[in-house]
């Protein structure tokens, strides 16, 4: 429909309101579904306002009580519900709302399948995965938590990590912990205090609760906000059956809001203990190790190398002083020896030389070409012969034997 406003001819408010109110009949009756945050029940019409669980978008419904009252015990704020209305424009005020003819309460299996459909969904995004899990810090100067006002989670959380450690701080964010606002307002929480510089870790803290009251943290909004976030997260929803996607989501799931205090924060005489014992541990050590090292020392110095170093070059001398004395008695008793087989030589030497035969009395008869001679029969008459004697030589004739 072309718009038949200009400049020049201005439509007036009631016939915009009521051009609005056309193009909303024409959408016609539909299946809504929602989360009741406010039911007001009158004599005659009925009022609530249902909310979109994972949008902040909210529309009036209205309805006759004969609607509501199959549903009367049941239907409360918090539900969710399908409902078959028709959108309808309030031409006077310039309002929308939804008259409902018929309302359908969201069943706990129809729910839980759903959340199951999101836990695949987000799983395969690798949001559960644990490499993508952050430590926490072992001595975080403040704690960020996220919880009820003046609630018992927000007690046993404060009341615990303060009896464990004194000197920690928290900067505390009170949140809806249930109904429609309450996803919204926790998702917000936790990006105030990730966006915070002091906060070192972020605690999500409730008392436990039924599925339904737990619904606000299986929020895909909420999942995602805490898988964004650069502080570590950790959930404290306290309960055991069922959990919650943000359990999945968060770097560490504690069993309660105490074990989140717990777990968050170390406990100061623990810590003074385990120093004392590792310091004590040290002692011990350093201590061992000088005692052996002493004893080492000791027995080291208590060898005769070392207790008396003198004493081995005195031992070495007196060998050598014995070894020179024992070379010069060998060597002399070799000298006399000698000395002595020389004179027996000497003597034996002179007693076989011819010079001592001579000398008593024999002589050496030389034939004329320097044989000696031996046998007289091979010598022939007035043959000359070269006698030697003691004193000298001198030359003889053979004679023939006048006895022959």
């Amino acid at each position: 429909m072309a718009n038949p406003s200009s400049p020049e001819a201005p439509l007036p408010v009631g016939k915009v309101s009521q051009l609005i109110g056309g193009w909303v009949d024409r959408l016609g009756a539909v299946w809504v579904e929602g989360q009741i945050t406010q039911l007001s029940r009158r004599p005659g019409m009925q009022f609530l306002t249902l909310r979109d669980p994972e949008q902040d978008v909210s529309l009036v419904v209205t309805c006759f009580r004969s609607v509501v009252e199959p549903l009367a015990d049941t239907l409360q704020e918090g539900s969710r519900v399908i409902v078959h209305a028709k959108p309808e424009w309030y031409a006077g005020r310039g309002t929308l709302s939804l008259r409902a003819t018929e309302i359908r309460l969201v069943g706990l299996g129809e729910l839980l399948a759903r959340l199951e459909q999101l836990k695949r969904r987000l799983g395969a995004e690798g949001l559960f995965d644990a490499e993508r899990k952050r430590p926490l810090p072992f001595l975080p100067q403040c704690v960020g938590l996220v919880t009820g006002r003046a609630s018992a989670a927000e007690r046993d959380v404060l009341e615990v990590a303060r009896r464990r450690w004194p000197a920690v701080r928290f900067e505390v964010r009170n949140v809806l912990v249930q109904g429609a606002q309450a996803a919204a307002q926790v998702a917000r929480a936790v990006r105030e205090l990730d966006a915070h510089q002091d906060v070192d870790v972020i605690v999500v803290a409730r008392g436990g609760g039924s599925v339904e009251d737990l619904l606000p943290f299986s929020d895909e909004e909420l999942c995602r906000t805490v898988a964004a976030a650069r502080t570590p997260v950790v959930s404290a929803i306290g309960h055991e059956p069922d959990q919650p996607l943000l359990d999945w989501v968060a770097d560490l799931r504690a069993a309660t809001p105490t074990d989140a205090a717990k777990r968050v924060v170390p406990d100061v005489g623990e810590e003074q203990a385990r120093v004392r014992q590792l310091r004590d541990r040290a002692r011990r050590s350093v201590t061992d190790l000088v005692r052996r090292e002493l004893a080492g020392l000791a027995g080291v110095r208590s060898r005769p190398a070392l207790a008396a170093p003198h004493r081995l070059l005195d031992e070495r001398s007196a060998e050598l002083t014995a070894l020179l004395d024992r070379a010069r008695r060998t060597l002399g008793h070799r000298l006399d020896r000698a000395e002595s087989d020389l004179g027996h030589l000497g003597e034996r030497v002179l007693a076989l030389s011819p010079a001592a035969t001579l000398q008593r009395g024999y002589a050496v008869l030389q034939r004329a070409d320097g044989h000696v001679v031996t046998d007289p029969a091979v010598l022939a008459p007035d043959e000359p012969l070269h006698a030697r004697v003691a004193g000298g030589a001198f030359e003889v004739t053979v004679r023939q034997d006048p006895a022959e």
